[in-house]
């Protein structure tokens, strides 16, 4: 065991005095250790229950012969911190998350973790974790929020983003927004729709790194705790059989985490997110996995936002194991990959149901023979962009370009109903090193889907978009304006084409003026400090996850 570097000895004695202290004992010291990373805050909704819930942790590892031993890390609150200063520290807090459980784990030398998070940035930070430490790990997510109700209809944080964007066009009544604003989040979990943080917590169960049939458990049902328990037991089987989460991360199992974020019209974070991770890993993933992936992947989830339901509805039909067993039916996903449970998913989905033909469609009636994210190349993006297709029906769409240099900066512009039919809102320095951060952008994106412009505007960043987003907008612009990328040149009045078939974005301007415009570009002079400062002289480009450069 690991832990006995810290615990066997005449020379630990002083580190098994320290043990002591925290009430450990002779017998503790012949058992593993067990790390339990949680992320619990008071700002998330999405944590309220891990407080409790590593508490069933704990008694499946000592019901297991283990010593569990808890520590916390970092959690930003993705929509507290939007449309403000603080979204540009939500993505920086994904590599302090990664890099304080391998500080923590290496310390102690601990002999498995337990990985407790449930939001944005938090879950790809721990799996990210695992991945580079290697050692016995096993991810359990809080379980995704219950919709609220507003006049007898289900909604979710989205739809508050966008109530804005409505009363600020005269749509709706300032009691009406107060009244969908004090429904939309009813309790605990993770918000209830496919935003980033339920898409990255049931990636997490298609990689193997989760229980199957966990993730979309919901975060006030009791079978979560449940869950927990028997988490707890399988981490320490797990330190003694030796199963380890770069067994499970593999170039196969991150092939079928893209096919389920297409199938189920997942967020455009995943890209970001599941680059990093392969990058732990040491598999080499590319933009170009996620395009050949998509030509095969029929989208057929209908889940918010770009659909109907929620995660707790697509739990209660089945949830991953069920997904995973339709996509099976045309050879989409490998089923030999496999799980924490030391069983391949071929086993897992032996036991599933079949899809219930509404909230998961068949093959044969999918929304679309198409995956839900597209990869776009192009002039404008030379190292290719994120557009997310789901709920909308625009394939192609020329317009005028309308550029800002912040997002503060695009958001008053439309707010002030500046911006008409035709438009191509451009918002740049938004990038990994740009902004820094890459902040999301569902302020704004928000603002243009409720003032009812979803459909005869676009918007393209180099920034990145939260889950909640809906609508065309395109996003992880590579290279950022940051770093001279053809961005940083668009001027008022260009036209930008977008064409989904296709897979391409243009700036329709020759190439002779292009270039001429690159030459004579000089960056923004900019004053940062702290941890921005730290990230942007670090973060390599959105198309390479927007990891650190010191990998």
């Amino acid at each position: 065991m690991r832990s006995s570097i810290v615990t066997h000895g005449i020379e630990r004695a002083p580190h098994r005095a320290l043990l002591r202290a925290i009430g450990l004992t002779d017998n503790d010291f012949e058992k593993p250790i067990i790390g339990i990373a949680n992320s619990y805050s008071e700002f998330v909704p999405g944590h309220l229950n891990l407080r409790k819930l590593v508490e069933a942790v704990k008694e499946g590892v000592r019901e297991a012969g283990g010593v569990p031993l808890e520590f916390n890390t970092i959690a930003v609150d993705d929509g507290i911190a939007m449309g403000h200063e603080g979204m540009k520290y939500s993505l920086v807090s994904r590599e302090i998350i990664a890099d304080s459980v391998e500080i923590m784990a290496q310390a102690h030398q601990v002999d498995g973790l337990v990985l407790m998070a449930s939001c944005d940035k938090i879950v790809p930070g721990m799996l990210m974790a695992a991945a580079r430490l290697n050692i016995p790990a096993i991810f359990i997510n809080g379980g995704p929020m219950e919709p609220g109700y507003y006049k007898g209809k289900p909604i979710a944080l989205g739809n508050v983003f966008e109530a804005v964007g409505a009363y600020s066009k005269g749509k709706i009544t300032l009691q009406e927004l107060y009244e969908i604003e004090k429904s939309a989040c009813p309790g605990p979990g993770s918000c209830a729709g496919l935003y980033t943080a339920n898409t990255m917590s049931i990636l997490s169960e298609v990689l193997g790194m989760s229980i199957p049939g966990s993730s979309t458990i919901p975060a006030v049902s009791a079978h979560r705790y449940t869950m927990a328990r028997e988490a707890g037991k399988l981490i320490v089987k797990l330190v003694k059989d030796g199963l380890l989460p770069r067994d499970l991360i593999t170039h196969d199992s991150l092939s079928n985490a893209i096919a389920v974020d297409l199938a189920m019209g997942g967020s455009t974070n995943a890209v970001l997110h599941l680059i990093a991770i392969a990058r732990e890993a040491n598999v080499n993933l590319t933009l170009d996995d996620f395009d050949k992936v998509a030509s095969k992947v029929p989208y057929i989830a209908d889940l918010a936002p770009g659909g109907k339901y929620y995660v707790i509805n697509f739990h209660a039909v089945g949830g991953v194991p069920t997904l995973m067993k339709e996509l099976s039916r045309i050879n989409v996903v490998n089923l030999d990959t496999l799980t924490i449970l030391g069983t391949t998913w071929r086993d897992i989905i032996a036991k599933a149901p079949n899809v219930d033909g509404t909230i998961i469609r068949t093959i044969e009636n999918a929304f679309s023979s198409q995956g839900a994210l597209v990869i776009l190349k192009g002039n404008l993006a030379p190292r290719g962009a994120v557009v997310k297709i789901a709920g909308i029906q625009i394939r192609k769409f020329e317009g005028k370009a309308k550029p800002f240099d912040s997002e503060d900066e695009a958001i008053k512009y439309v707010q002030k109903g500046e911006v008409k039919p035709g438009d191509v809102v451009v918002i740049r320095y938004v990038g990994p090193a740009g902004a820094p951060g890459m902040p999301e952008m569902l302020q704004v994106t928000s603002a243009i889907v409720g003032a009812g412009l979803g459909d005869s505007v676009a918007l393209v960043t180099d920034g990145r978009f939260s889950g909640a987003t809906r609508g065309l907008m395109v996003g992880h612009v590579a290279p950022e304006a940051m770093a001279g990328g053809p961005i940083a040149v668009v001027e008022e009045g260009d036209r930008i084409y977008i064409d989904i078939d296709s897979k391409t974005i243009t700036l329709k301007i020759d190439d002779g003026e292009l270039k001429r415009r690159i030459n004579n570009w000089e960056p923004p002079r900019r004053e940062l400090k702290g941890v921005l400062r730290r990230y942007s002289m670090l973060v390599s480009d959105a198309s390479d996850g927007a990891i650190l450069k010191y990998h």
